[in-house]
């Protein structure tokens, strides 16, 4: 991809863009706003797959009736530190900050909480809701699976059985940057293809194959032949994405479809299109296991030891997870956000669909 196919968008002129689309699309401000500002969120931490590319997605669900607005938490089962919740297919940035919320204020009561979750809309990146405890001094885990999104072949499977089903932890540093593990246990996010299907960067040697379990680099190997104006369903194509680790990551996958999905209730992967997510997140308070060993300074020296490592690169340093993000951000606060071309249009067409302005949607992001 050249220059020329991409645009440079100011992180709060697409905040406030996408805030007037999902407004137009029948959110009221604060859940509007909330939504656009966590998309927004996932390109500043430099995960565009996790981005504003969702904007027609989410709207082609909004019209399917599968994702709703104006949706908030039911606590289904309770006790000190032990939930079950049930997001009513609501929108995950709002359904996942009061999952969170709910986890915080047990583990900060009783030390730990265990908060199940099913039946939410996207959860977006999930290494969000880990940053959130780890700013308010917590340790968490979490394990999700995405019901009906079977886009994943199992280590030695020729074909789909299994969602991306992301995991993620995150270690509070009191003395320096915290610890943030976020991946899927694909090679890559579904939503990094989409992003190659709209014209980015194209997916790595080993993230995919195709109808016949043959290795892959082509997108519509996950999302079969692209209609003009329609959104891209990855559960079209007749290929697979793969697990990361080989063997591990599948494992791994399967134990996210275990816990997120049978656990929670809201359902393991397969057959269907009224996607979900289920999550099951545990949250600690270190204060509780910490006896005096010095819970803080442990981890702010072991990262220092870790970062301090000779790199085989001298230009490229040792990072722990958590580095790229912070990096990305501070780069792209001060430079703006680069989407492919296609990307764009495509967010531009969904707000026309709602009967905004193209052109007044494009001016209020658009640096060049």
């Amino acid at each position: 991809m050249t220059v020329a196919d991409k645009v440079l968008l100011s992180a709060d002129g697409m905040t406030a863009m996408i805030r007037c689309i999902f407004s137009a699309a029948g959110a009221d401000n604060k859940e509007a706003e909330t939504i656009a500002a966590n998309l927004v969120g996932a390109n500043l931490a430099g995960h565009d797959s996790h981005g504003v590319v969702r904007v027609p997605r989410y709207l082609s669900w909004v019209k399917a009736g599968t994702l709703n607005f104006g949706r908030s938490m039911e606590v289904v089962l309770d006790n000190d530190t032990f939930a079950l919740t049930d997001g009513n297919n609501g929108f995950g940035q709002i359904i996942g900050r009061e999952a969170v919320e709910l986890g915080l204020k047990k583990a900060g009561k009783h030390g730990v909480a265990i908060i199940g979750l099913r039946r939410s809309g996207h959860l977006g990146r999930i290494g969000h809701w880990a940053e959130i405890a780890c700013a308010r001094g917590f340790v968490s885990v979490h394990f999700v699976n995405v019901a009906q999104s079977m886009l994943v072949a199992p280590f030695g499977a020729a074909e789909r059985r299994i969602s991306t089903a992301p995991v993620t932890i995150g270690i509070v540093n009191p003395d320096g940057d915290d610890f943030i593990l976020d991946f899927a246990t694909s090679q890559v996010a579904e939503g990094k293809v989409l992003v190659a299907a709209r014209g980015g960067k194209p997916p790595p040697e080993g993230a995919l194959i195709d109808g016949r379990g043959k290795p892959s680099t082509d997108p519509l190997s996950l999302y079969g032949d692209l209609e003009p104006g329609k959104v891209p369903d990855p559960r079209n194509g007749p290929g697979a994405l793969l697990t990361m680790g080989d063997h591990k990551g599948s494992g791994l996958a399967l134990a996210c479809e275990l816990l997120a999905g049978a656990l929670t209730g809201s359902g393991t992967t397969g057959p269907g299109r009224a996607t979900h997510n289920g999550m099951l997140s545990i949250y600690l308070k270190p204060e509780s296991l910490d006896d005096g060993h010095g819970f803080g300074k442990a981890v702010d020296d072991y990262i220092q030891f870790v970062r301090t490592a000779r790199p085989t690169d001298p230009n490229q340093p040792v990072m722990i997870p958590g580095d790229p993000e912070r990096k990305a951000r501070e780069t792209r606060q001060k430079s703006g956000l680069p989407l492919s071309l296609g990307a764009w249009e495509s967010i531009l067409d969904a707000g026309v669909e709602w009967d905004l302005n193209r052109e007044d949607l494009s001016k209020m992001a658009l640096i060049s």
